[in-house]
């Protein structure tokens, strides 16, 4: 944990900090903190496999590499398997880097690794499959636990500063998905969770407005996660455990995680054609 946690936080995409002032910091104060609290958080969501989201991934992998009949790898930015060993083992890759929404220190960041001349999605926000999949997903989570009044749309936060691209994106992404649903203005709002440290980031605030809603008469609430297309810490601790202790702390009674897209036949046959859209190749 610790030396994901180093490689990560280093990462000048991440904490485009001075070196000299960021990592005495990093390796005297944050990461012996850190580590020992991010071990705790990943106990409580530890798949029989392993991470959920390397398990989740790996499944999408396998699942795309049958449908697409063509060699399929998957890598993690930080962490194991890496992008260069990844790459090695492929002949002329198309490479999807699984954030939908760009971002300078999501997808910036695996360009950074990446040879210039190979093929990039750079994203998806507003693919069709990629929104018919997501609504399919709230869909199947409605059918079977039931609708709440209120859906809630999360994406990971940003310092407010320089996230112009990736806050329209998510936007656009919402809103699409909410079109999907057929879902009018009061039955949805759109959040930004995971902040830290003191800059202003992208709002309104996830842990904020969870706190509010049960004080509006919302008793209920539902929350997807778009901007995830696998589950991981974020959706299953942040949200799915904290995001559900405050929501029922300040009188909520019903929380409800809408999973990721993970291994549904929608998604995988969304990615495929995210992927072969890029490669020239015939749809599946």
């Amino acid at each position: 944990m610790r030396a994901y946690l180093a490689e990560f936080l280093s990462d000048r995409r991440v904490v485009p900090l001075p070196r000299l002032l960021w990592l005495p910091v990093l390796y005297g104060v944050v990461l012996p903190r850190r580590a020992k609290e991010s071990a705790e958080k990943y106990e409580q969501v530890w798949l029989p496999e392993g991470s959920p989201l390397r398990v989740y991934t790996a499944r999408q992998a396998e699942l795309l590499a049958d449908k697409l009949h063509l060699p399929v790898a998957y890598a993690m930015r930080y962490g194991e398997p890496t992008i260069g060993a990844t790459l090695s083992r492929l002949e002329e890759p198309v490479v999807v880097p699984l954030y939908p929404q760009y971002a300078d220190s999501t997808t910036g960041s695996v360009l950074d690794l990446l040879p210039r001349e190979l093929r990039v999605i750079g994203d998806f926000h507003d693919h069709p499959k990629y929104i018919a999949a997501l609504g399919e997903n709230v869909r199947r989570h409605w059918g079977r636990h039931g609708r709440g009044p209120m859906l809630l749309i999360s994406f990971h936060g940003l310092p407010k500063k320089g996230a112009g691209i990736y806050e329209r994106q998510c936007r656009r992404t919402a809103e699409l998905l909410a079109k999907n649903l057929g879902l009018g203005e009061r039955e949805w709002r759109l959040v930004f969770q995971s902040r830290f440290g003191y800059a202003k980031w992208l709002e309104p605030y996830a842990d904020i407005t969870l706190g509010q809603l049960p004080r509006e008469g919302i008793e209920r609430v539902d929350v997807v996660c778009p901007g995830f297309v696998a589950d991981c810490l974020e959706t299953l601790e942040e949200l799915g455990l904290r995001g559900r202790e405050t929501f029922t702390a300040a009188g909520g009674r019903e929380f409800h995680l809408v999973p990721c897209l993970n291994e549904s036949p929608e998604w995988i046959q969304a990615l495929a054609a995210i992927a072969v859209e890029s490669s020239g190749r015939a749809t599946p």
